[in-house]
């Protein structure tokens, strides 16, 4: 058998950071073993759905690198087919028409409210004489639920569960106007796509077992369940806006890595013994659905945050310059020359070691475009008496033969010696006169990366 994984969301909004969780899940489960995952749009809202939620959809699974395997299924396209199987199940005797007006509809729920009861429809249309129908009032079809014994579900996460029938009611499958319900279009959409596993959240367990009963009814294979558990925020509640739960692309333009990304939605409810980084390599050869918990697990952006900041140090120096380079262009409105990307390629091994996130190492880099403004901090070294000490680093730099990061620092380390001063003492001068900063990367790497050239301009050109 062919695995078959799917994420199927709803074009509402942007792609929720629980909603790319399940998504990496169905992935990585297809990639591990060998099958295909798909994508399907339940767009059924017409209201809500929108071609900028699909967009934002592709968009951020591009960018987590969740590539799915065949053309994405547009659930509002197969409407016939699922009103179709609906009328199946009408002349098989599996499903009937209910004329209820909205208002016994509503007076049904009130009186089992006040009897304790759940809240569902009582089937008085269910073995009804259709003769009995009111005129002019066009009925709903509902599905005939078992109402004796228990459904159970084997689910590869939860268990076993069950679920006593009676606690179920008759569900409509098709609307008065004739259009589907969530209910049926998933199960048939499930089914005619060939799904094999339905890995998604435990929100919609109960809804396994009215999906599971439709199923039987039209005599098809029932997918295996893994229901997983959704992610809290750090105060142990369901993860909404005011924990800031973000959309994917969110995370993106806060300057996170996609392998990142990956790497900590698996580690939210899925271990692999004590292993924190786990590259995408290895998740795909060691997932499995047992591995996953059954208790939510909390979101935490300081773990996400220095978790990135590992996989900023692995990345290729190349790539990262790549992805710099637009937010740097945008900062000082013009396109980068080719000696300051040379610059920024030169000096990225030492600005990823101080970066844990992308925004952070566009700030850092940007000494090496111009040298920033002198902040408070930076000023006091820009008094008479540390001009002076720089004076003669910068006649001894000219007469360098070559201009490295050794001979920089031999060069600074006599001048220092010979003033009778602690290399720091002239070290930071230096940087505030090269970059506009007190911080940055070794001094003696930023001149070699910088070059003889601009070194010796921003050293000569102070206020």
């Amino acid at each position: 058998m062919t695995v078959i994984t799917r994420f199927a969301p709803s074009p509402t909004g942007y792609l929720h950071i629980g909603s790319a969780r399940t998504a990496l899940f169905n992935w990585l489960y297809a990639r591990h073993t060998g099958g295909k995952f798909l994508l399907r749009i339940e767009d059924t809202d017409r209201a809500r759905s929108t071609d900028e939620a699909i967009d934002a959809i592709f968009d951020s699974m591009t960018w987590l690198g969740l590539t799915w395997d065949e053309e994405p299924t547009f659930q509002f396209t197969r409407a016939d087919r699922h009103a179709e199987v609906a009328h199946q199940l009408l002349k098989e005797g599996k499903a009937y028409h209910c004329y209820c007006s909205p208002e016994e509809l509503e007076k049904m729920r009130e009186e089992a409210r006040a009897k304790n009861l759940p809240a569902g429809y009582d089937g008085r249309w269910r073995d009804r004489d259709p003769s009995e129908a009111p005129s002019g009032i066009p009925p709903v079809i509902r599905f005939k639920a078992p109402q004796d014994g228990e459904t159970v579900i084997e689910d590869q996460v939860q268990g076993t569960v069950r679920l006593q029938n009676n606690q179920l009611d008759d569900m409509v499958l098709l609307r008065a106007d004739g259009t589907p319900t969530y209910m049926l279009s998933v199960v048939v959409d499930d089914h005619d796509m060939e799904i094999t596993h339905i890995i998604r959240g435990d929100d919609h367990l109960t809804n396994a077992f009215r999906q599971q009963h439709l199923y039987h009814a039209m005599g098809w294979t029932v997918p295996v369940f893994a229901h997983i558990p959704l992610i809290h925020g750090p105060d142990g509640a369901k993860l909404s806006k005011r924990h800031g739960a973000l959309g994917a692309e969110a995370y993106r333009d806060m300057g996170f890595l996609p392998e990142a990304m990956r790497n900590y939605l698996l580690r939210l409810g899925w271990a692999h013994g004590d292993d924190e980084v786990i590259p995408t390599e290895k998740a795909i050869e060691w997932f499995d659905l047992p591995a996953i918990g059954r208790s939510p697990a909390r979101f935490d952006v300081a773990k996400l945050t220095n978790l990135n900041a590992h996989y900023m140090r692995e990345a290729e120096d190349n790539r990262l310059v790549d992805l710099i380079e637009y937010p740097l262009s945008q900062l000082y409105q013009r396109s980068l020359t080719a000696a300051e990307q040379d610059r920024l390629t030169r000096g990225m091994p030492g600005l990823k070691q101080r970066a844990k996130t992308i925004v952070e190492l566009v700030e850092n880099a940007r000494f090496y475009i111009d040298r920033l403004p002198f902040d408070e901090k930076a000023e006091k070294f820009l008094s008479p008496e540390f001009i002076d000490m720089v004076a003669p680093v910068i006649v001894r730099l000219k007469a360098l033969s070559d201009f490295t990061e050794g001979s920089t620092e031999g060069v600074v380390r006599e001048v220092a010696e010979a003033l009778g001063q602690k290399l720091g003492n002239l070290a930071q001068p230096l940087r505030v006169l090269l970059t506009g900063s007190t911080i940055s990367p070794s001094i003696f790497e930023v001149m070699e990366v910088l070059g003889r050239e601009e070194t010796l301009r921003r050293l000569e050109e102070h206020p």
